[in-house]
């Protein structure tokens, strides 16, 4: 059977539709790098829930964003935003570093 191509647009536009107000709901929340050192250091988010990480590095060289615990890193450039979405976690703390200042640069996410 031949489905009228008027059908598979309009199909196509609600799949897209449905994906984009998806991935708007996603509670977000904000990490600023600078001078080594992360703001806030911690941060608590809806335990078994997706969630969106924005990165911003306001300092004036390049730190990175790490978790061993939960398989994510992203560095950036000085003065660059990026974002990470994370996987529904149970509940519990998750430690993240700045591998180019591990010493100052540390935080934790906290799932409740």
């Amino acid at each position: 059977m031949r489905v009228p191509k008027h059908l598979l647009l309009t199909a196509a536009g609600l799949l897209l539709a449905a994906s984009a107000a998806q991935a708007q709901e996603l509670p977000t929340f904000r990490l600023e790098m600078k001078n080594g050192r992360f703001e806030p250091t911690e941060i608590v988010v809806p335990a078994n829930t997706r969630f969106k990480l924005v990165l911003h590095n306001a300092g004036p060289e390049a730190e990175e964003f790490e978790s061993l615990e939960l398989k994510k890193e992203k560095v950036l450039a000085s003065g660059a935003t990026s974002f990470l979405v994370f996987v529904p976690l149970k509940p519990g703390s998750y430690r993240f570093f700045g591998d180019f200042h591990p010493d100052t640069a540390q935080g934790h996410i906290v799932a409740r």
